[in-house]
């Protein structure tokens, strides 16, 4: 008689959106290791077609209230292709700004709050031991400048207004911009006692997902621009990201809401977010965040999911410093702002590294600069396959133990690994194949 055993948690905490977890044993051995979104479709891209360009970036925003600038760097720049213009050198560089507040905000969020618990057996960020006031304190000082350098260059902390295509409807004013200094020199402290403290935490022995995709750079660390890089195949990729679309498929499973995507060649799962992006462009971060990537003793090539609040860590340091360097030399207002639009027919596609990963769009346009089709493939997504690979992957490890842990000690394991990847589910859940029969 075959033995089952089966492991539930019907909502994950400590994430963004709505998610389940489901694992079945059978005779010791993983039969099934599901990540289950199950949040309602949003159809985002079929409420875009028929829209004015100009509607996208603020559109697309509402994907996300953590990630908003992502969707509104990614839909702009891919339909400034599509149109033919490109964003001037001092409207890219205050778009950089922009994104690094996001990426300060966003990741700090996870490290202090989300993902810290789990190495402390804490349920919750607020009940971390008291010996770990300040780092909660850093936590929520990072998310404050994070959202001071969103509302300086984007208008407000959520949904920033000020974005459009082709440039910002108004410079930022520079007094506010240059008021973030000091700020930002408080932020490069607390960021540095905070990666001290998750540096050494106990990380689990675990496998490292050996697939990785990110955007890769040779001017600075990618954010809103870059080729895409694929390692841990047999023939590495370095593409332009207009070759996406030759390299990941999307598909869905009865158990998600969201898609799954794997790379056509080989059907692989892939890895995209900190980890993917520090593997590839380790040299190109700034110093301060580069001598802490060389410094902490992490081979990132190898680095477990677990380590990924580490390089979360880095990449806030290197967004403080670029920051910092971008406030410093901001002297006058853009003049324009933004670019003249002359709609014509087109298509553009454009990928930018949300803090999660690799977010990409695609747009088709017509003369009339209305919008006929658009693709948004979210970092949140393209991990799911491998969400699911590591967890069939630790789950046969800890198996495999001459005492295997329990159910509690199992689901636990399970959590925190997907809480690693700091899944952003909602993003994730804009589109769902919908079969009617029997009219």
């Amino acid at each position: 008689m075959k033995t089952i055993r089966g492991i539930s948690v019907k909502s994950l905490t400590r994430v963004e959106g709505e998610g389940a977890l489901k694992v079945q044993l059978v005779d010791g051995r993983v039969e099934i290791a599901e990540f289950k979104i199950y949040e309602p479709p949003r159809f985002f891209e079929r409420l875009l077609r028929g829209r004015q360009i100009m509607e996208v970036p603020d559109i697309t925003a509402r994907i996300c209230g953590i990630c908003p600038v992502a969707y509104q760097m990614s839909s702009c720049i891919a339909l400034e292709k599509a149109l033919g213009i490109s964003a001037s050198p001092a409207i890219t560089r205050l778009r950089r700004l922009l994104y690094c507040g996001e990426w300060i905000t966003s990741h700090a969020l996870h490290m202090h709050l989300l993902h810290a618990p789990d190495f402390l057996g804490c349920e919750s960020g607020f009940s971390l031991p008291p010996e770990y006031a300040g780092f909660l304190e850093d936590g929520l000082l990072l998310k404050a400048l994070g959202n001071q350098i969103l509302e300086a260059v984007g208008g407000r902390a959520v949904h920033p207004v000020n974005v459009t295509v082709g440039g910002f409807y108004r410079g930022p004013d520079v007094a506010a911009v240059r008021s973030l200094i000091p700020r930002l020199e408080q932020g490069l402290e607390a960021v540095s006692r905070s990666l001290k403290r998750v540096s050494q935490f106990c990380f689990p022995k675990a496998s490292s997902p050996t697939v990785r995709l990110s955007l890769a750079s040779d001017a600075e660390y990618p954010m809103n621009y870059g080729d895409l890089m694929i390692t841990g195949i047999e023939q590495p990729v370095c593409t332009p990201i207009e070759a996406f679309a030759e390299h990941s498929r999307e598909f869905q499973v009865r158990h998600s809401t969201a898609l799954h995507s794997r790379l056509i060649d080989g059907n692989a799962s892939y890895l995209c977010g900190p980890l993917a992006r520090l593997s590839h462009n380790i040299e190109r971060l700034p110093k301060l965040a580069r001598e802490a990537a060389e410094g902490c003793g992490i081979n990132w090539a190898e680095a477990s999911m677990h380590q990924s609040i580490v390089a979360r860590g880095i990449e806030v340091l290197a967004a403080i410093e670029d920051a910092l360097a971008i406030a410093a030399d901001y002297q006058a207002i853009p003049t324009p702002a933004r670019q003249e639009i002359t709609p014509q027919a087109g298509s553009g596609c454009h990928a930018t590294e949300a803090p999660r990963g690799l977010l990409y769009h695609h747009y088709k346009v017509d003369e009339d600069g209305l919008v006929t089709a658009a693709t948004i493939i979210p970092p949140t997504s393209q991990n799911q396959a491998q969400i699911e690979a590591d967890l069939a992957t630790m789950l046969t490890q800890q198996l495999g133990q001459p005492s295997p842990p329990d159910d509690a000690s199992l689901t636990r394991q399970c959590e925190t690994l997907i809480r690693s990847y700091d899944p952003c589910i909602s993003c994730a859940t804009h589109f769902l194949t919908l079969s009617i029969s029997g009219r």
